[in-house]
This record gives C-alpha cells, structure tokens and sequence, in this order.
C-alpha cells in the first residue's frame, strides 16, 4: 500500500534533517517518523533514543499530529542489549531517566501521535508504543516483555504505562513467563487501539492522524496532557481538574467556531459507523 508520505523538504530543521537513524517524512500537518535500524530489528541503541528525543522537541510549529513506525519486518524489538550489559547501578539509572525523558516528551509533547504496530513490539518496543496516544496493530504483530527472563527490569516507563493499559497481573505474567501475545490478544488487552491486517497498518495510522489533526490545536492539547493526568487524581480533584480545562478549552476561539459551525449546522452529526 503506498504511503501517504513524502521525505521532508529543504526548510525543514536542520537538526531533524541531519538525524540518520530515522526517516522523517510529511503529509501535510502529520509528520511521520520511522524507526531506521531493520537489520538490529529497530532496537533502540542511546543514539537511535537520542535521536528521538531530538524530533519530540524540535516538532515545526506547522506539525499537528505524529505517527511513528518501524522500518522492515519488525516495529521495535526493544533494547539494544549490547549496550548494557556493562553498567554499574548508577549508569544504569541515569539511562533509564533518559528513556524516561524520551517518552514523556512523545506522551507530553507538542501533537498526539499515532503508533503504526507490526512485527516485534518487545521489551522497550512496547515501552514506546504505550507512550504513543494511539496504537493501530497489523496481524503480525507480537508483544514480549523478555526482562524477566533475562535478569533485568523494565527501564523505560513500562511499569507505569504498560501496567495501566493491561493490569499489573497481566504484565507480571509476560514478564514473569516470557509469554508473547499475538496481535488479537493485544487487541484483546487493549494494547493496540486498532487491529488491521497486514500492510494496513501505516495508512490507518495516517488516515487517523490526519483526522486528528483537523482538531482544535488546544482541544487535542487537552486531551493528551489532562487526561493522564487526571486519572492520577482523586476522584474529587480529577473533577475539579476536568472542570479547569474543559472551561479553559471551550474559551479558545476555535472552539467557538466549532460549536458555532455545529448549531448553524455547517458540521455534520455525530453517525454510528457504516
């Protein structure tokens, strides 16, 4: 299925255009960023994480959407192991704090970002996925989470993200037996937002992005820095926070304008899906 995408042109940052283990590419007002390590399965080495970190906070002021990707068979297949076996105790945290500050910057960040899952999403491949707001799954996508038999620990915000979308019981169990959920069982758990079949994946991911990014810029802002956030509070101060943005929000001028569209019925209606 051929991408929607085109390479990045002659304006765009010369900080992003000198990056070379990711290809970026646009579709208009969505930036699409591709993992470029196919022969390591995209696993991510401290330059490849450094690189990424680079895009989420060099995003052009023009973007409104990101979907990431992986390049050949595979999304990511996680840490690049090579690169750890070697740490002592206090290298080993500040190596995880930069994964951290990695994907808080793509959660947290600028725009929404759509996942395009195939292949491997293992170990801190699934780390990343579960910072994306969005994840659309081909049918050959697998999820692991090897630590457990490998000695080691989830080190890239898994314990948090990961957990909340599946249940401590169930991450304890792929991290405890090594277990790999194929792709209708992540569908299943609520891993992956989307199920498609295979090749489909980059193109839903673009066709939802580009409908996000037809969202009010502040609209889209809520939503992805509130509510996180507010399942983190009580229940009385989450409604008091929900109550903040939601009046915040309604007072941006395109929403106005929205609202305005809808009751002079130049927007459509709410449908149920065909």
């Amino acid at each position: 299925m051929r991408s929607p995408f085109q390479p990045l042109g002659a304006d765009a940052p010369a900080v992003l255009r000198a990056l070379d283990l990711l290809i970026l590419e646009r579709a208009g007002p969505v930036l699409h960023v591709r993992l470029n390590r196919p022969a390591k399965r995209n696993s991510v080495s401290d330059e490849l994480l450094a690189q990424l970190h680079t895009v989420w906070v060099n995003i052009p002021g023009d973007v409104r959407a990101a979907v990431i990707s992986g390049e050949g068979a595979h999304f990511c297949a996680g840490l690049d192991l090579t690169e750890v076996s070697e740490r002592n105790v206090t290298e080993g945290m500040q190596h995880s704090r930069m994964w951290h500050a990695c994907f808080d910057a793509i959660q947290f960040g600028p725009v929404p970002v759509v996942a395009a899952l195939h292949g491997a999403v293992v170990g801190g491949g699934l780390e990343l996925a579960s910072a994306a707001h969005i994840r659309v799954a081909e049918k050959s996508t697998f999820y692991g989470l090897p630590e457990g038999t490998r000695g080691i620990f989830v080190g890239g915000g898994g314990s948090v993200r990961i957990s909340r979308l599946i249940g401590v019981a169930r991450m304890a169990d792929m991290m405890l037996t090594g277990r790999v959920l194929d792709a209708d069982e992540g569908q299943a758990m609520a891993l992956s937002t989307y199920r498609v079949d295979d090749g489909a994946g980059l193109a839903k991911a673009a066709e939802l992005a580009q409908k996000i990014a037809q969202n009010a810029p502040l609209s889209n802002y809520a939503v992805t820095q509130a509510l996180p956030r507010i399942a983190d509070l009580s229940a009385s101060d989450g409604l008091f926070m929900e109550s903040l943005i939601s009046s915040i929000a309604q007072g941006d001028e395109a929403a106005k304008e929205r609202v305005r569209a809808f009751l002079e019925k130049r927007a459509g209606k709410v449908q149920k899906a065909s």
